[in-house]
């Protein structure tokens, strides 16, 4: 029996229109819609809200501030120029500082160590790990021990790369020789020797004398055709709390720098150039990590062409997942963050990618750790094929338009360093360290007020979680710019409470009295017991204020019930013994002291909470 078609579905043959080419046009019967008509019916949504403005101020409403004077809008367009970002491994390396990109085998999976423990390094090879990034020498591996954490490795098949500090001569020497002994190939040998005299003085304060460091690159140029003499390591800036575009700048006067003493001791540009490798930090803020690594090509590509060596300027580039983002605070978060920075660097074209462990901001990472790190590459490269396609955000208005603003930000901060005397006269005046700490101080706002969210910190924390302990690691070298982190404020609040549960057994308390039905207060009963949380107090909800043992109390419901029971359910909490009452909203009610909003400085009222709580600073 002949199947019926089914009802109200049409029946597509072979000599139907659709099937031929350039005749379905899937917009031909819907007329096109205009930039207007758009804000227009922003501007409807906004106005439901309470924000009264039309046009291009509603468009601007739903954008967001970033850092260095930008701004995100919400809708890109073709009308969104850029300069043209032109065609992998060609000038001005925008998408790719090689013309294959990454697509043959994925980028490099560096992992680093700071410890002697051969093993590991063994079964990072072992598991996907295709090179090593070494602390050596002060706060790290001893020099003298580098040849039994490479016991086993294949230096031809491995690429070493070195951070050594001041002791960067006898590493480089310790790990040359360690290439003659066995057998390697002068041609074969792959990394980089890790000289940073300018990093390591960012770091430190300290400086050492670049003559060994040009001995090195001169050597590399001639004998070791694939190994690189120096680093320009632009995570001391970005750790300081500098933005990307301070990074990028900052980079790129360190690598002026470079050439000039390189060229200086004999070298030519190219050669100069061929001996650089740059070292960027990749957030969790994907978009922003992208375009820095597409600018900071371009940026690099402009230098190398200004000074007379346009083919030198393809930017070999290392991307180190943030430890700025990192949070000691429900750690395992870390792995989220970690991979979508991890993506965002190999999408923005990095040649060699560290991920750091989730665990890297308590002590040294355990085996569980690292394998979460290198497997993070390993999922990214051979499950989700991210490195298949060469730069595969690059045609998108917004990341093109996001490159060229960086490129532009970075490119005047590095013109502002080059006319106050240089990398070197940045660092030693203290008009570096000024404009970072400038940066952080506007971020910190940000952070304190919770308009930049720390999951698992100042967002959704969980007091009950118990500690992650890890073995301390190598204490770095310190002495010159600092080293923040996201969480600092807030993980000096939850210290606090934690030293106040160790000496009296409880935390500190907080009755959250809500008022109303479920539908009136769930919302701000939510929001308060977040921020309370964040600051290591503990939340009550249950019960009466006099059973909690709290001895202040936030009033948490809608603004219309507000109107009619703030004012006597506070006095009703200060005759039952509260000694402050905030209230979750705003408005201006008898009897409540303070208020919490979205948008206060929840830092400085956990801080000032903890005060009158006794909790020891």
């Amino acid at each position: 029996m002949e199947r019926p078609p089914h009802s109200g579905h049409t029946r597509l043959s072979a000599g139907d229109p659709v099937h031929g080419p350039d005749r379905l046009s899937l917009a031909a019967d819907f007329p096109a819609p205009t930039h207007e008509q758009w804000q227009l019916l922003v501007a409807g949504v906004l106005r439901k809200t309470g924000k009264d403005v039309e046009g291009a101020q509603a468009e601007k409403a739903l954008s967001t501030a970033l850092e260095d004077g930008l701004r995100t809008r919400p809708l890109y367009t073709a009308l969104d120029a850029a300069p043209a970002s032109g065609l992998p491994g060609f000038a001005p390396f925008v998408r790719a500082g090689r013309a294959e990109g990454n697509t043959v085998g994925g980028w490099d999976v560096r992992q680093r160590h700071t410890a002697a423990d051969n093993p590991a390094v063994l079964t990072d090879l072992e598991n996907g790990v295709t090179s090593l990034w070494l602390g050596v020498g002060e706060g790290g591996i001893p020099v003298a021990s580098l040849a039994g954490v490479l016991d086993g490795v294949y230096l031809d098949l491995a690429p070493v790369t070195l951070d050594a500090g001041r002791d960067v001569e006898p590493a480089a020497r310790e790990l040359l020789r360690l290439y003659e002994e066995r057998g390697v190939a002068r041609d074969a040998a792959r990394g980089n020797l890790g000289a940073d005299p300018l990093g390591h003085e960012a770091c430190t304060g300290q400086t050492y004398d670049f003559t060994p460091v040009a001995g090195l690159a001169q050597l590399c140029a001639e004998e070791y055709p694939c190994l690189r003499a120096l680093t320009v390591d632009a995570l001391p800036y970005h750790e300081a709390g500098g933005s990307a575009g301070q990074e990028l700048g900052a980079s790129l006067a360190t690598g002026v720098a470079y050439l000039r003493l390189l060229t200086e001791a004999g070298l030519s540009v190219e050669q100069a150039c061929g001996q650089l490798e740059f070292r960027y930090a990749a957030t969790a803020d994907q978009f922003l990590t992208i375009a820095k690594l597409r600018a900071a090509r371009r940026l690099w590509a402009r230098v190398a062409e200004v000074c007379g060596a346009p083919g030198a300027g393809a930017q070999l580039q290392h991307a180190v997942t943030s430890p700025v983002m990192m949070t000691r605070r429900d750690p395992w978060v870390n792995m989220l963050r970690a991979t979508i920075a991890t993506l965002a660097a190999g999408a923005g074209g990095a040649e060699s990618v560290t991920v750091l462990p989730f665990d890297d901001a308590l002590g040294l990472p355990d085996a569980f750790a690292r394998r979460i790190a290198r497997n993070t590459s390993t999922i990214l490269i051979e499950e989700s094929h991210l490195a298949r396609v060469i730069d595969p955000a690059g045609g998108s208005w917004y990341v093109e338009r996001l490159t060229d603003e960086l490129a532009h930000a970075g490119w005047e901060f590095f013109q502002w360093i080059e006319l106050i005397g240089g990398q070197a006269a940045a660092l030693r005046s203290g008009r570096l360290r000024e404009d970072l700490a400038d940066t952080w101080e506007a971020r910190s706002i940000q952070l304190a007020q919770r308009r930049e969210p720390i999951t698992g910190v100042s967002e959704f924390p969980h007091l009950a979680e118990k500690p992650v302990v890890r073995e301390p690691a190598p204490v770095s070298p310190s002495g010159g710019l600092p080293r923040v982190r996201r969480d600092e404020a807030y993980e000096a609040l939850r210290a606090r409470s934690d030293a106040h549960l160790a000496a009296t057994g409880a935390r500190p308390r907080i009755f959250l009295a809500a008022l109303g039905p479920a539908a009136a207060h769930t919302a701000r009963l939510t929001f308060a017991a977040n921020l309370f949380q964040a600051g290591g107090i503990e939340p009550v909800t249950e019960g009466t204020f006099e059973d909690s043992g709290a001895s202040e109390a936030c009033l948490c419901s809608s603004d219309a019930l507000y109107e009619e029971w703030a004012e006597p359910q506070a006095q009703a909490l200060k005759a039952a013994g509260a000694r402050h009452v905030f209230l979750a909203g705003r408005g201006q009610y008898a009897g409540v002291d303070s208020y919490v909003f979205a948008g206060c400085d929840a830092v400085s009222v956990l801080s000032d909470a903890l005060d009158r709580l006794g909790v020891s600073r």
